[in-house]
Protein backbone atom coordinates (compact mmCIF):
# COMPACT_ATOMS: atom_id res chain seq x y z
CA UNK A 1 0.00 0.00 0.00
CA UNK A 2 2.48 2.30 0.86
CA UNK A 3 4.47 1.81 -2.29
CA UNK A 4 1.30 2.58 -4.53
CA UNK A 5 0.59 5.99 -2.35
CA UNK A 6 4.31 6.89 -3.59
CA UNK A 7 3.78 6.43 -6.84
CA UNK A 8 0.65 8.26 -6.96
CA UNK A 9 1.84 11.01 -5.12
CA UNK A 10 5.21 11.31 -7.17
CA UNK A 11 2.37 11.21 -10.32
CA UNK A 12 0.53 14.01 -8.77
CA UNK A 13 3.74 15.97 -8.15
CA UNK A 14 5.16 15.26 -11.72
CA UNK A 15 1.63 16.29 -13.33
CA UNK A 16 1.72 19.80 -11.40
CA UNK A 17 4.99 20.20 -12.42
CA UNK A 18 4.55 19.55 -16.35
CA UNK A 19 1.51 21.91 -15.53
CA UNK A 20 3.13 24.54 -14.71
CA UNK A 21 6.28 24.35 -17.36
CA UNK A 22 3.32 23.99 -19.76
CA UNK A 23 1.55 26.91 -18.97
CA UNK A 24 4.68 28.71 -18.20
CA UNK A 25 6.06 27.98 -22.26
CA UNK A 26 2.72 28.95 -23.35
CA UNK A 27 2.81 32.12 -21.95
CA UNK A 28 6.03 32.83 -21.87
CA UNK A 29 6.96 33.71 -18.53
CA UNK A 30 6.71 31.39 -15.22
CA UNK A 31 4.24 32.41 -12.10
CA UNK A 32 6.34 33.95 -9.78
CA UNK A 33 5.67 35.32 -6.21
CA UNK A 34 6.21 38.52 -5.31
CA UNK A 35 8.70 39.99 -2.53
CA UNK A 36 7.68 41.32 0.69
CA UNK A 37 9.33 44.58 -0.62
CA UNK A 38 7.40 44.69 -3.84
CA UNK A 39 4.37 43.43 -1.98
CA UNK A 40 4.52 46.45 0.24
CA UNK A 41 5.59 49.21 -2.34
CA UNK A 42 2.34 48.51 -4.23
CA UNK A 43 0.22 48.61 -1.18
CA UNK A 44 1.97 51.90 -0.90
CA UNK A 45 0.90 53.10 -4.19
CA UNK A 46 -2.80 51.13 -4.14
CA UNK A 47 -3.22 53.76 -0.68
CA UNK A 48 -2.66 56.28 -2.59
CA UNK A 49 -6.18 55.95 -5.20
CA UNK A 50 -8.56 55.58 -1.70
CA UNK A 51 -11.05 56.10 -4.07
CA UNK A 52 -10.25 53.10 -6.30
CA UNK A 53 -12.62 50.70 -4.55
CA UNK A 54 -12.33 47.39 -7.55
CA UNK A 55 -8.97 46.64 -7.72
CA UNK A 56 -7.88 43.71 -10.33
CA UNK A 57 -4.93 42.02 -10.54
CA UNK A 58 -3.71 40.74 -13.90
CA UNK A 59 -1.39 37.72 -13.61
CA UNK A 60 -1.99 37.06 -9.84
CA UNK A 61 0.15 33.75 -9.65
CA UNK A 62 0.34 32.92 -6.29
CA UNK A 63 -1.80 35.36 -4.53
CA UNK A 64 0.29 36.47 -2.55
CA UNK A 65 -0.42 40.77 -3.45
CA UNK A 66 -3.93 40.40 -3.33
CA UNK A 67 -4.06 38.78 -0.09
CA UNK A 68 -1.64 41.62 1.09
CA UNK A 69 -3.96 44.17 -0.70
CA UNK A 70 -7.00 42.72 0.62
CA UNK A 71 -5.09 43.02 4.35
CA UNK A 72 -3.92 46.08 4.16
CA UNK A 73 -6.85 48.12 2.51
CA UNK A 74 -9.50 46.80 3.98
CA UNK A 75 -12.45 48.55 2.11
CA UNK A 76 -11.37 47.50 -1.12
CA UNK A 77 -12.09 44.53 -3.10
CA UNK A 78 -9.66 42.34 -5.17
CA UNK A 79 -9.99 40.55 -7.95
CA UNK A 80 -6.85 38.38 -9.00
CA UNK A 81 -7.03 36.60 -12.64
CA UNK A 82 -4.82 33.36 -13.38
CA UNK A 83 -4.42 30.91 -16.29
CA UNK A 84 -2.07 28.68 -14.62
CA UNK A 85 -4.47 25.80 -12.76
CA UNK A 86 -1.40 25.15 -9.63
CA UNK A 87 -1.11 28.95 -8.97
CA UNK A 88 -4.70 29.44 -9.45
CA UNK A 89 -5.54 26.81 -6.87
CA UNK A 90 -3.09 27.48 -4.27
CA UNK A 91 -4.22 31.01 -4.43
CA UNK A 92 -7.75 30.29 -4.23
CA UNK A 93 -7.20 27.98 -1.38
CA UNK A 94 -5.47 30.33 0.48
CA UNK A 95 -7.90 32.83 0.36
CA UNK A 96 -10.77 30.83 1.46
CA UNK A 97 -8.33 29.26 4.37
CA UNK A 98 -7.91 33.10 5.45
CA UNK A 99 -11.38 34.20 4.77
CA UNK A 100 -12.56 31.44 7.09
CA UNK A 101 -9.88 32.11 9.83
CA UNK A 102 -10.17 35.91 9.91
CA UNK A 103 -12.95 36.51 8.72
CA UNK A 104 -12.74 40.74 10.08
CA UNK A 105 -9.21 41.13 8.14
CA UNK A 106 -9.86 38.98 4.79
CA UNK A 107 -13.97 39.33 4.37
CA UNK A 108 -15.90 36.72 5.27
CA UNK A 109 -15.66 33.68 3.12
CA UNK A 110 -18.98 34.37 0.24
CA UNK A 111 -18.76 37.92 0.55
CA UNK A 112 -16.71 38.68 -2.75
CA UNK A 113 -14.16 40.93 -1.32
CA UNK A 114 -11.61 38.51 -2.55
CA UNK A 115 -12.13 36.34 -5.33
CA UNK A 116 -9.41 34.38 -7.36
CA UNK A 117 -10.46 33.63 -11.11
CA UNK A 118 -9.43 31.18 -13.62
CA UNK A 119 -8.83 32.91 -16.54
CA UNK A 120 -7.18 34.70 -19.40
CA UNK A 121 -6.07 37.97 -18.51
CA UNK A 122 -6.23 39.32 -22.01
CA UNK A 123 -10.27 38.49 -22.18
CA UNK A 124 -11.21 40.07 -18.43
CA UNK A 125 -13.46 42.81 -18.45
CA UNK A 126 -11.55 45.70 -17.17
CA UNK A 127 -14.72 48.34 -17.54
CA UNK A 128 -15.05 46.85 -14.18
CA UNK A 129 -11.95 48.08 -12.32
CA UNK A 130 -11.01 51.12 -10.86
CA UNK A 131 -7.47 50.00 -10.85
CA UNK A 132 -5.55 47.68 -12.36
CA UNK A 133 -2.36 45.84 -10.60
CA UNK A 134 0.33 44.04 -12.90
CA UNK A 135 3.91 42.36 -12.34
CA UNK A 136 4.17 41.08 -16.07
CA UNK A 137 6.82 41.21 -18.18
CA UNK A 138 6.87 43.41 -21.54
CA UNK A 139 5.20 41.68 -23.79
CA UNK A 140 2.06 41.43 -21.97
CA UNK A 141 2.26 45.09 -21.00
CA UNK A 142 2.55 45.39 -24.62
CA UNK A 143 -0.48 43.69 -25.62
CA UNK A 144 -2.65 44.96 -22.39
CA UNK A 145 -1.57 48.69 -23.19
CA UNK A 146 -4.50 48.70 -26.09
CA UNK A 147 -6.56 46.47 -24.24
CA UNK A 148 -6.41 49.36 -21.13
CA UNK A 149 -6.54 52.22 -23.41
CA UNK A 150 -9.99 50.58 -25.15
CA UNK A 151 -11.50 49.20 -21.97
CA UNK A 152 -10.79 51.18 -18.68
CA UNK A 153 -12.83 54.04 -18.01
CA UNK A 154 -11.57 57.12 -17.41
CA UNK A 155 -10.22 57.62 -13.91
CA UNK A 156 -8.80 54.29 -13.65
CA UNK A 157 -5.46 53.68 -12.59
CA UNK A 158 -2.54 51.17 -13.58
CA UNK A 159 0.06 50.10 -11.37
CA UNK A 160 2.86 48.22 -13.17
CA UNK A 161 5.50 47.10 -11.46
CA UNK A 162 8.83 47.22 -13.15
CA UNK A 163 7.59 46.72 -16.48
CA UNK A 164 5.89 50.19 -18.38
CA UNK A 165 2.70 50.83 -20.34
CA UNK A 166 3.92 50.94 -24.32
CA UNK A 167 3.18 55.09 -24.55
Amino acid sequence: MTDALSVVLVGAVLLAALSIVWVSWRNGITPMPSSAVVRDAVVREVSRYPEHLRIVEAGSGWGQLVLQLARECPVRQLVGIENSPIPYGFSRAAGALLCRLQPGVYGAAGQGRIAFLRGDLYRYPYEEADLVVCYLFPGAMQRLSGIFRNRMRPGARIVSIYFALPG
